[in-house]
Parts: structure tokens; C-alpha cells; sequence
């Protein structure tokens, strides 16, 4: 069966019976050729691999279960090929980017690629690490390609900062993206896990070749949803995550011996541990974000840091 023209009401869009606009997203040649116009030189510093497959692109942003209302936040866009995939879908899209030539170059692609949803598009050239207010309207959902050294940080940061986000769908590198999706008793169960489950559910939602990205990184990427929920009832999140922070400072030690700076001693430790029904001997990796919570109460920790 062939696609039908219909308009979005909200976008006016034309689209697809699948719900998707017929945008023509970037292909290799495509992302070549802004490179070369704009002298571009991909940085690893700045996880700079382009996404340049069509096909991943529309899989992500339907692993993100994104709606016609939704308003999405997209960090580090590069050339835009994520980007044009959100506005096929989305109500609206706010993109933050820290490089200047790519800044610059975002906004002439979206024109040239997508003009008849180009007003849906805000563009913040900003360190994604530094912001606590986006233009336009609030975000609903955040979808990115997250640079490799940045990714944990600026997700956090995000979750705390936009309490209206929802769901995310980010992909990252793939180690990453299974110590956020790790479970108490792994090896790969951390911090990254802990302090992402104080926000939201974490799974993993698929992998992604390298062969999709110019130029092709050395490590392979997965995807990684998260579902907002509400964090432990009555409980701190700077006191808990101070906690997680120490507990996982010294991971073959256990609970009372990693939690005696905190604590004061580790006799003290042990007293706070006994009184939130958590056994001493336990290390860090054995417990529940809803653990350090109901933790961090009996033990009255300072708040360190937050992300």
C-alpha cells in the first residue's frame, strides 16, 4: 500500500500513514558534504561521529515512543541527522549544541531540509552542562546521540534541572549504556545506575553498528530508555547520592567500613545500617536506590553534590 498525504494539525507537515513526514533525513553523502563546505574536522574530544543511515535514525526515534504533543530537547545534534528525524514526528524541537561551526550549520540544514516544520526547531548553542533554562516550550522528552565523555553527566544534569521531562531515549557508548541499565549484584551496577534509577526506570532498548556513523567510532553504541517516576518518598537526593558517591569510592570494601568518613566511624556506620534493616557486611553494589534513600535519613549525611 502506497503512503497518503495528510496534515498534521499541529505541524502541518506532510505526512505519512505511518504518522511520519516525508523529510528527506541526511545520508553519507549528505553529511560528507556539509563537512567538507563547513571544514569540519570531526573531534573525539566531542564524540563527533555522525549518524549517516536514514533507517537508524527513524529506529531510534521510535524507540523514544515519541507523541505529536511531544516537545523534545536533543543535546549535541552535530549535523542535524537525529535532529530532522525528531521533527518528523514531534510538536517541537530544541536543540543544544556547544559547537560553534555546528551551530551555525544546524540551522541553515534544518532550512534546507525541513522548511515546512523549520518553526518547530529552537536551536541553544550553549555547554549543555551549564543550562537551566531552554527556550520555547518545556521539554517533554529528551532524545540524543550523547558524546561518549559527557554522557552520565549531562543526563543527570538534565534530569534534575527539567522535571517536566518524561521519558528519554538516549544512545551512548555501549558500556555505558549497560552499567545504567544494571541491576543491583553486577559487576556493571554503579553509580551511573544507582543515581539514573533516582529519577526514572532504565532499560536497555537496542544496539547500533558502528558502520552507521561517519567517521566510524571505535566502540559500539546502545540505546538506553528511561520512564520518569517519582523518587523515594521523604528522602534527600544530594544526602543519597553523597552516600552512593562514598559507597562506590571503595567497592570491595563493605557498607561499614565505606561509610565510616560519612558516618563519622564505622561504629556509627554500622548503627545507621542495622536501623535501615541493611546488613553491615553488604557492599554497595547490593542495594536499591530506595536503599541509599531510607540510608541517608538514618545517617543525616551532608549533601555533597548532586549530579
Amino acid at each position: 500500500m502506497g503512503s497518503v498525504a495528510l496534515m498534521h494539525p499541529k505541524v502541518g507537515a506532510s505526512l505519512s500513514e505511518s504518522g511520519e513526514s516525508a523529510l528527506r533525513l541526511l545520508a553519507l553523502n549528505d553529511v560528507r558534504r556539509l563537512v567538507e563546505t563547513a571544514g569540519i574536522r570531526p573531534t573525539k574530544q566531542r564524540g563527533q561521529n555522525f549518524v549517516t543511515d536514514a533507517n537508524t535514525v527513524r529506529r531510534i526515534v521510535r524507540a523514544a515512543n515519541l507523541t505529536p504533543e511531544d516537545v523534545v530537547v536533543e543535546i549535541g545534534p552535530g549535523l542535524g541527522s537525529l535532529t530532522l528525524g525528531l521533527l518528523e514526528v514531534a510538536q517541537h524541537v530544541t536543540a543544544v549544541e556547544i559547537d560553534d561551526t555546528l551551530a551555525d550549520l544546524l540551522a541553515s540544514t534544518i532550512s534546507e531540509y525541513a522548511p515546512e516544520v523549520a518553526a518547530n526547531f529552537d536551536l541553544l548553542h550553549a555547554d549543555a552542562m551549564k543550562i537551566t533554562d531552554l527556550p520555547g516550550p518545556a521539554p517533554t522528552a529528551l532524545v540524543a546521540n550523547l558524546p561518549y565523555n559527557i554522557s552520565v553527566p549531562v543526563l543527570l544534569h538534565f534530569l534534575a534541572t527539567f522535571d517536566s521531562i518524561r521519558t528519554v531515549l538516549v544512545m551512548v557508548q555501549a558500556e555505558v549504556a549497560h552499567r545504567l541499565a544494571a541491576g543491583p549484584g553486577g559487576r556493571t551496577y554503579g553509580v551511573p545506575s544507582v543515581k539514573a534509577r533516582w529519577y526514572a526506570d532504565v532499560e536497555l532498548a537496542g544496539t547500533v553498528g558502528r558502520n552507521v556513523f561517519w567517521p566510524s567510532p571505535n566502540v559500539d553504541s546502545a540505546l538506553v530508555r528511561l520512564t520518569r517516576h517519582e523518587p523515594p518518598t521523604g528522602a534527600d537526593r544530594a544526602a543519597t547520592f553523597a552516600l552512593v558517591d562514598a559507597a562506590f569510592a571503595q567497592r570491595r570494601k563493605t557498607l561499614r567500613a565505606a561509610l565510616s568518613s560519612v558516618a563519622g566511624s564505622g561504629a556509627e556506620a554500622e548503627v545507621a545500617l542495622v536501623a535501615a534493616g541493611i546488613d553491615p557486611k553488604e557492599r554497595g553494589e547490593q542495594l536499591t536506590v530506595a536503599d541509599f534513600a531510607r540510608l541517608a535519613t538514618h545517617l543525616g549525611v551532608a549533601p555533597r553534590r548532586t549530579t
